[in-house]
C-alpha cells in the first residue's frame, strides 16, 4: 500500500512508523521542516491526568501505558509530582484524586518528607500542603522522540520531503493525489492528514484558529539558561509549572499569563520575568537562572475541542488526526490509525470520528487538560 502523510510533526512521524512497521510504502510532506510546528512548542507532558470525558480519559490513559511499552529515546518515565495548598486547591486536587483512582489510574499521596526524597531541591511549602506523585507519568523530549519515530520509519523505507506546501487534496475510488505548491503531485492509494492547526484548510474538519483564538491554543513557554538544580521529573503547582530540558535547562509554563500569548507578535519580557521569579517557589539552587528562550506554545485543536481520528471522505482514502494531546497520544495514534488504515477499527477511536461534524449535534462536554497541557 502506498500512503502519503501531511505532517512531519510527532503525531505525523508515529502514523508513518507504524504504517511502515505494516509493510506501507510511505511519503511523509512537510511545508517546512520536522518539528517546525506544534511539536516543537510543547510542554511535552505524557499524562491522562484530569482528562475527560471518559472516552478521552481512556484513551489518554491508553496512550501513558503505550509510552511505557515503547521505552528508549524520548520518554522520561520518572513521574509527575504535584502540591496544593490553600483550601480550594486542596479540594480540587484530592477530588481528582479519588476520581482517578476510582478509573484505576496510579497515583499516591505522599509526604512532605517523601516529596523531598524524591526532587532534593524542591522549595519548602507550608505544613498544611498536600502531595500527590503520579507515578506513570512522564515528558518528552520532543526532538529525540521525533528523531526516533522518523528515524524508524526511514529505516523501513518511508521518504521524508521537506518544504513540500500542500495546496489540494483529491480522493476518489482510485486512490489520493496532492497538488505541491510548486505545481508538483504526489499520489497514493490513502493519505493520512496530521496536519495539525493546518488541519482546516486542507480537510472538511473545522480547527480553531490560534492566530486569533488565545489562551484556548496558544500559551508562553520558558526556557531558562542551564542552572545547577536537581530535577527528574514534572512539578506542577498553582502558579508554575517545571520540567527538565536537557543540558541543565528548565522548561517552565505559568497558565494565569497565556491569556496574553499571541503568536503574531514578540513575547513580552515581562512574562520571563514573571516565570523567573516565581521559580524559588518551586525549586531551591535555582540563583542566577535567566531566560535563554520565551516563545507561544500553539496547540492543534477542533472547534468542539475534541480529538479527530478517522476518514473525511466518501471514498475513504482520506484519513485525518488532529488532537491537542499530541505529545501524549502519538505512539498510541501511530499504533492505531495505521491498524485502521489497514482495516482493522479500533473501538478507543470510534468517539472521536470527523463525521460528527457532517450534522447538528448537540453540544458535548469538552475535553480538558491537566494545569500543564501538552501543547503538541
Amino acid at each position: 500500500m502506498r500512503v502519503l502523510v501531511i505532517g512531519a510533526g510527532v503525531i505525523g512521524a508515529a502514523v508513518a512508523a507504524g504504517l511502515t512497521r505494516r509493510g506501507a510504502w510511505v511519503t511523509v510532506l512537510d511545508q517546512r521542516f520536522p518539528g517546525a510546528g506544534t511539536t516543537g512548542t510543547s510542554f511535552a507532558w505524557v499524562n491522562a491526568n484530569a482528562k475527560d470525558p471518559e472516552d478521552y480519559f481512556t484513551l489518554n490513559h491508553t496512550a501513558v501505558h503505550a509510552y511505557h511499552a515503547l521505552g528508549g529515546d524520548g520518554f522520561v518515565p520518572t513521574g509527575h509530582l504535584e502540591w496544593a495548598n490553600g483550601e480550594t486547591r486542596r479540594l480540587e486536587l484530592s477530588a481528582r484524586v479519588e476520581r482517578l483512582r476510582d478509573r484505576g489510574y496510579a497515583v499516591e499521596r505522599i509526604t512532605a518528607r517523601r516529596a523531598a526524597e524524591l526532587e532534593p531541591d524542591l522549595a519548602a511549602q507550608p505544613d498544611a500542603t498536600d502531595y500527590v506523585l503520579f507515578p506513570e507519568e512522564g515528558h518528552v523530549i520532543p526532538a529525540v522522540l521525533l528523531a526516533r519515530l522518523l528515524g524508524e520509519a526511514r529505516d523501513r523505507g518511508a521518504r521524508v520531503e521537506t518544504g513540500a506546501a500542500v495546496r489540494e487534496i483529491t480522493s476518489g475510488r482510485g486512490g489520493v493525489s496532492v497538488t505541491l505548491a510548486d505545481g508538483g503531485v504526489r499520489a497514493a492509494d490513502v493519505l493520512v492528514c496530521c496536519a495539525g492547526r493546518w488541519t482546516g484548510g486542507l480537510v472538511d474538519v473545522p480547527v480553531l484558529d490560534p492566530r486569533v483564538s488565545g489562551a484556548v491554543t496558544n500559551g508562553f513557554l520558558v526556557t531558562t539558561t542551564p542552572v545547577p538544580a536537581r530535577l527528574g521529573r514534572v512539578l506542577t503547582s498553582d502558579r508554575l509549572n517545571v520540567r527538565p530540558d536537557g543540558g541543565g535547562r528548565l522548561l517552565l509554563q505559568a497558565l494565569d499569563l497565556d491569556g496574553a500569548a499571541d503568536p503574531e507578535t514578540r513575547p513580552p519580557d515581562d512574562v520571563g520575568a514573571e516565570m523567573i521569579a516565581r521559580l524559588p517557589e518551586v525549586l531551591s539552587a535555582t540563583e542566577g537562572v535567566r531566560v535563554e528562550h520565551t516563545r507561544v506554545g500553539q496547540r492543534a485543536m477542533p472547534t468542539d475541542r475534541r480529538t479527530v481520528a478517522g476518514f473525511t471522505d466518501s471514498a475513504a482514502r482520506v484519513y485525518t488526526v488532529v488532537t491537542h494531546s499530541g505529545i501524549t497520544l502519538a505512539p498510541l495514534l501511530g499504533d492505531l490509525v495505521a491498524g485502521e488504515v489497514y482495516g482493522k477499527e479500533s473501538a478507543l477511536l470510534r468517539p472521536f470520528r470527523p463525521a460528527r461534524f457532517a450534522v447538528p449535534a448537540p453540544a458535548a462536554a469538552p475535553e480538558t487538560e491537566c494545569p500543564a497541557q501538552d501543547r503538541g
